[in-house]
């Protein structure tokens, strides 16, 4: 890692479901048609694909998916049961879609719901 760099690690919580278990392409379909407010209402700053899923399993990587939706997006891969249920790989540009990018997000969708 360069001088200035530092990794993070998020965590995740096992949250049992009491209903079936969705097929591996059954969760990708969810995430791939998931549209939030702001693509429904067109916002500036909103990517129109918020979340794009790759079948490869070697995705996302940084340097290649980070920029995807001008860094607002958020990528999945690697999407696989295990026995404990589901897990994925998730990247997101921190500062883009993180702190600067959702705080310009927010603040269009508080506009155009009529709070500003």
């Amino acid at each position: 890692m360069q001088q200035g760099q530092c990794l993070r690690r998020a965590h995740r919580k096992r949250v049992p479901v009491l209903e079936g278990q969705p097929s591996i392409e059954e969760i990708e379909r969810a995430l791939v048609d998931f549209k939030g407010e702001p693509q429904k209402l067109r916002l500036h700053t909103a990517p129109e694909k918020p979340i794009i899923v790759y079948k490869e399993s070697d995705r996302p990587q940084p340097r290649k998916d980070r920029w995807l939706g001008k860094g607002m997006s958020v990528s999945v891969g690697n999407i696989r049961k295990d026995f404990q249920g589901v897990k994925f790989t998730v990247l997101s540009h921190n500062t883009v879609r993180g702190a600067a990018g959702a705080s310009i997000l927010n603040a269009e969708l508080l506009k155009a719901k009529g709070y500003l």
